[in-house]
């Protein structure tokens, strides 16, 4: 195995974790309302978690360059100047996945949890929009839902999920509210930086790719020498 098809293995295995945790943080919400509502959608922790980020975004769009990057392992397919191309070409995919995956992220550290927004709670405010995700710049996070005390008003007896043990415990699980802050702020910050990775190594993979085929940086089959 040559340094191309070394540094495409490594990188293969490296979005093959990635792909993974990302798919097991997006689902993390979803099993959590269900185990608590018996329903997926009924009281969703954001709206964020329906638009896949870690599912689609990091998961299956990685898919392809993942399998085409581990075949270099087994010299299956990227041993030669066409398969180092392709593998370059799929981790374009991957690269438009992973940002997919840290804009939303980004946009759901922005907004919070849906508690924090709407009293409803529920999946009937909430609004999917392609659009929404190039608003905000990182210089307009603000992440004071997370580390007020609350993050609904106090006076807003309306809502079910706010009451005075939920802002003198601060952030812990005794309140539906703190403990939707806490695994909307973990899922979507570890989404975060799975997506960002997930850039990286597709790049990466990229540029490696297209020097193996310029510099023919590949393996060649070994003849058997007859001494």
């Amino acid at each position: 195995m040559t340094c191309c098809e070394g540094w495409t293995a490594c990188n293969g295995f490296s979005l093959l974790v990635l792909l993974l945790l990302g798919v097991i943080l997006n689902a993390i919400p979803f099993v959590v309302n269900l185990v608590d509502e018996d329903e997926v959608f009924q009281n969703p922790i954001s709206c964020f978690e329906r638009w896949f980020p870690g599912i689609v975004g990091a998961g299956l769009m990685a898919i392809p360059a993942t399998t085409m990057s581990l075949a270099a392992r087994k010299r299956a397919c990227c041993n030669n100047k066409s398969g180092m191309f392709l593998s370059s070409l799929l981790n374009v995919i991957t690269v438009i996945g992973g940002g997919y995956c840290l804009l939303v992220s980004f946009q759901a550290l922005w907004e919070g949890p849906l508690i924090c927004n709407s009293e409803s709670n529920s999946t009937l405010s909430c609004e999917i929009s392609l659009r929404n995700l190039t608003v905000h710049h990182l210089d307009s996070l603000n992440l004071q839902w997370f580390f007020n005390d609350s993050c609904v008003a106090s006076t807003d007896f309306n809502n079910p999920y706010i009451n005075d043990t939920a802002i003198r415990n601060g952030l812990n699980f005794d309140s539906i509210e703190n403990k939707h802050r806490i695994i909307h702020f973990s899922v979507y910050l570890g989404l975060l930086l799975v997506g960002f990775l997930e850039i990286l190594f597709g790049l990466s993979q990229i540029l490696i790719g297209f020097l193996g085929c310029l510099c023919d940086g590949v393996s060649k089959p070994r003849r058997n020498q007859i001494v």
